[in-house]
């Protein structure tokens, strides 16, 4: 669990240094905000109270120059994505927020992994089935498909940007919010072996950092 301080709760926190193309055009294919640019850099926080995630926009957007990328509100935990081609501008958020909680960075919450699955030469239904239900990229007979499940949802976005700078893949479908966030890629099978050590690679950072 996050620690808390007050009232406050820290489910997720996570800094992108430049959002990449494709996981950018993914944000703002279905955005109702502010759609990123290419390259932007971005956070995502999430805490507890939920409807509390709304004074924070305020304060990030009042205080900075940020723009909102996405909002998400469930029962227990409101979600916010801002982003700003200045990094300086988006950390600059982050501490706003993180100052107005108590809360700092190493609150939040450590991820869990749920699935890890690569299917590797899909056959012609299956990708049918993947392209059907897709949000992003269509997926082809034999390429290989990385699934990838993890709780707090949010670390997907760490981790498929991380995916998209090492490997030559295709974002098919991400959902970086909820209980647990799914994340799916395709490609060949050597690419699709390199983002899916790219994205554990962060996702494991990030726990390390907790530890320390």
């Amino acid at each position: 669990m996050a620690a808390a301080s007050n009232t406050f709760q820290l489910r997720t926190y996570t800094f992108i240094d430049q959002l990449q193309p494709q996981l950018a055009q993914f944000v703002a294919k279905d955005n109702r905000v502010y759609d990123p640019k290419e390259y932007d850099a971005a956070i995502l926080l999430e805490l507890a109270p939920a409807m509390e995630i709304h004074r924070m926009i305020d304060l990030a957007l009042k205080s900075t120059g940020v723009r909102l990328g996405s909002v998400v509100t469930e029962r227990q935990y409101g979600l916010m994505q801002i982003q700003h081609e200045d990094q300086g501008q988006v950390r600059a958020a982050g501490d706003a927020v993180l100052a107005q909680t108590g809360l700092t960075p190493l609150d939040r919450a450590p991820l869990e992994i749920l699935t890890n699955m690569v299917i590797r030469g899909v056959e012609q239904d299956h990708a049918i089935f993947f392209t059907g239900t897709s949000k992003g990229n269509m997926v082809l007979a034999n390429e290989s498909v990385f699934i990838l499940e993890i709780t707090p949802a949010a670390y997907l976005m760490l981790a498929a940007n991380e995916a998209l700078k090492a490997a030559n893949v295709k974002l098919v479908n991400i959902v970086p919010y909820g209980a647990s966030g799914r994340l799916i890629m395709s490609g060949s099978e050597a690419e699709i072996d390199v983002a899916v050590a790219a994205a554990l690679s962060i996702l494991q950072a990030q726990n390390d950092e907790l530890k320390k």
